[in-house]
């Protein structure tokens, strides 16, 4: 197949392009700063707002998977939330017009949405039909809305699209964990390493998570079933309370102390992460309905088979980084 990314330098983008590729697909990134990417990964520029010579890629391509983004791991100023909404909303609204355009349109269009629409809760979990959408939630900061409205944006400019060629899926991921240097899994295994990966304020919030292996599987899925359309969750089945999650990890990591953060220690280490508390505290409860009706089997449907898959390759790459700056 012809697979074009828009957004696909990032981690996600990294996990795909790397599989893909390997498989022998035609793989083509859009990006705003060409860079040197895997062998075999084409990579056209773009600005991610108006149509360019970069659309011509979208023109009798398979598939497209928009992962296009501001990403979310900076402080919430008002001018960086509204990055975040418009490199959103106005990418999403490009790539559909490319599509209205082309004369030999993609036949699927993935388009990346995120796990954090739904509602900050603790009582139930969150599948695409029984879901609660967030943004109106008593017992949560007023400003999280605005992540919750981002998202609903995200997935209107889909909607709303005039592609009638090309079939649309919303994916509702959670966390994607892979050992990729500065992803949320790396993140999480230095904390946990420097003794830091206790709970934060109380642990009780639920965190959801996908497994790179998984992630990857289910956008295969995707592409393959004709009969699957609109929002999807791709998380595992068994989202977990963020104290049992650092725990496991803490186990795998082989560091017994684990020091406990209250709320307003996150908000410390949050600003000198430059980075947002609603990331730590917001409780995600999200469970894959629509994957599973489909018959999609999770590899790493527990926890604790992904963190002990994800911490040994971990090790490895550390392993071979060393070895590598060896003197010869």
């Amino acid at each position: 197949m012809k697979i074009v990314i828009p957004g696909g330098t990032g981690q996600v983008g990294g996990i795909l392009r790397r599989a893909w590729s390997t498989r022998g697909h035609e793989v083509v990134v859009l990006s705003r700063h060409p860079e040197q990417l895997e062998e075999g990964v084409r990579h056209q520029v773009w600005d991610g707002r108006t149509i360019g010579p970069w659309a011509e890629e979208i023109d009798g391509a398979d598939v497209v998977v928009n992962l296009a983004g501001r990403t979310v791991s900076c402080r919430y100023t008002d001018a960086n939330l509204k990055q975040m909404m418009d490199s959103r909303v106005e990418s999403t609204r490009v790539v559909g017009e490319a599509i209205a355009k082309a004369s030999a349109p993609p036949h699927t269009w993935l388009q990346m949405s995120t796990a954090t629409i739904y509602a900050h809760r603790f009582d139930a979990p969150n599948d695409e039909a029984t879901g609660i959408i967030g943004g109106s939630e008593p017992d949560a900061p007023a400003y999280w809305e605005f992540s919750t409205r981002i998202a609903k944006s995200w997935e209107a400019e889909q909607a709303a699209a005039a592609t009638p060629h090309t079939r649309k899926v919303a994916l509702r991921s959670a966390m994607v964990m892979s050992p990729d240097k500065g992803g949320v899994f790396d993140v999480l295994l230095t904390m946990a390493r420097l003794g830091l990966g206790g709970p934060v304020a109380g642990g009780d919030q639920f965190v959801s998570w996908i497994h790179e292996t998984d992630f990857v599987r289910a956008c295969d899925l995707l592409i393959e079933r004709d009969d699957i359309a609109g929002p999807v969750n791709l998380a595992a089945p068994e989202p977990l309370p963020q104290r049992d999650l650092m725990r496991v990890l803490r186990k795998e990591a082989a560091m017994p102390i684990g020091l406990p953060a209250t709320r307003w220690m996150a908000e410390i280490g949050a600003w000198a992460l430059r980075t947002d508390t609603e990331l730590l505290l917001k409780s995600r409860r999200v469970v894959p309905g629509r994957l599973r009706e489909a018959g999609f089997e999770f590899e790493y449907a527990a926890w604790a088979s992904a963190a002990h898959d994800l911490v040994s390759r971990a090790r490895r790459r550390t392993r071979q980084r060393n070895h590598s700056h060896r003197p010869a």
